[in-house]
């Protein structure tokens, strides 16, 4: 039996480790730091940030979704940025990345979100499709950038 259920602070190992598997699949284990504890206060401390749904077969977690609201200056209104989705690998197909994506799309339109957005690295061909099927639109003339690490320490001290 599949069900989508916000995830609950006794979840968070398995998030934690559904984390961890997500940067192995795309090659950047070493950037995977966050540990039990952060997860924990950014999704359920004090002023929660962050928000986690999760998708069960047969009452196992197998998959998460992990998000945040964004915010349009144009539009004036929030929208629901996807951070992360992952569905372990022996149950891709069974239909939870789906069930997460349209529970997230409910919540977007239930709370009036304008923006429903993601990113996906550009060789994740299967992952692109499926986000092709659902009716999702690639927004290839933005060029997304960062600043993290030493980069950000080095700007934010200039």
């Amino acid at each position: 039996m599949l069900r989508i259920r916000l995830a609950q602070p006794a979840d968070v190992p398995v998030i934690a480790t559904m984390i961890r598997e997500l940067a192995t699949y795309e090659h950047a284990t070493l950037e995977a730091k966050a540990d039990d504890a952060a997860l924990s206060a950014a999704l359920f401390g004090e002023h929660p940030h962050v928000f986690c749904h999760v998708g069960e077969l047969d009452g196992r977690i197998e998959a998460m979704a992990l998000w945040f609201l964004s915010f349009s200056t144009w539009l004036g209104n929030s929208g629901l940025y996807l951070e992360d989705l992952y569905v372990r690998e022996p149950v891709r197909g069974h239909g939870l990345g789906g069930a997460l994506m349209r529970e997230l799309a409910r919540i977007c339109v239930e709370q009036g979100y304008s923006r429903f957005e993601w990113s996906v690295l550009d060789w994740n061909a299967p992952t692109i499709a499926f986000y092709r099927s659902i009716g999702a639109v690639s927004m290839d003339e933005w060029t997304r950038f960062r600043l993290s690490e030493d980069a950000l320490v080095t700007f934010a001290s200039s």
